[in-house]
């Protein structure tokens, strides 16, 4: 699925790039169909990317409209979700689980007092978890050695990782081997975090 804009003139490197990476996701968030997994990826995107909020923008006036239309117009056939089943398999060469199997939301589990985590994806061969992590007002992360690559997103309050302040809608990189002695939260925070779990906690 690609939504673009027909009536746009001169397309910039920056729409070329939206077109190509991001068209096809700020479709299926502006029309609510992503999966729950996929939602904060989806808004770091668009918050990140000027070209998304416009395509939303644009699209908006024809969502509202669907508002009216019955629902068995809008809402896809039985086969229609095997075909696009198949069609992954296909192109993936991995098995696409049916409907019975689809994403269930998880729960928020507190690991340590004041932090709470929702594990979205764990990816075992490369030794990666996907999780969003909240901090309360005034709590430490316990600091840790990165067994790999760390990527943070930070969705909303404020973070400081050793002498940096990250505010909402700010990235954070941290490569293999290196530390990080504190990691706190003046104000609560949340972020989407990929990590590995075999970071080494100093506690």
């Amino acid at each position: 699925m690609r939504f673009r804009n027909e009536t746009r003139g001169t397309v910039s490197s920056a729409d070329q790039l939206h077109d190509e990476r991001h068209a096809e996701v700020v479709g299926l968030y502006a029309m609510q169909a992503l999966p729950a997994a996929e939602m904060p990826a989806a808004e770091a995107q668009i918050a990140a990317c000027e070209a998304c909020r416009r395509e939303i923008e644009e699209l908006r006036p024809l969502l509202e409209s669907f508002a009216d239309w019955p629902r068995d117009v809008l809402r896809p056939m039985p086969s229609l979700w095997g075909r696009v089943a198949e069609r992954v398999s296909a192109d993936s060469g991995q098995t696409v689980r049916e409907a019975a199997e689809r994403w269930v939301e998880p729960d928020w589990k507190e690991v340590a007092p004041g932090i709470t985590v929702k594990m979205l994806a764990t990816d075992t061969e490369r030794d990666l978890v996907t999780m969003l992590v909240h901090l309360d007002p005034g709590v430490d992360y316990p600091p840790h050695s990165h067994a790999g690559m760390e990527e943070l997103f930070l969705l909303d309050g404020e973070l400081w990782i050793d002498d940096r302040k990250l505010y909402p809608g700010d990235y954070s990189r941290a490569e293999p081997g290196t530390s990080d002695s504190r990691v706190w939260s003046e104000t609560g925070c949340t972020c989407v975090l990929i990590t590995s779990p075999s970071d080494i906690l100093k506690v």
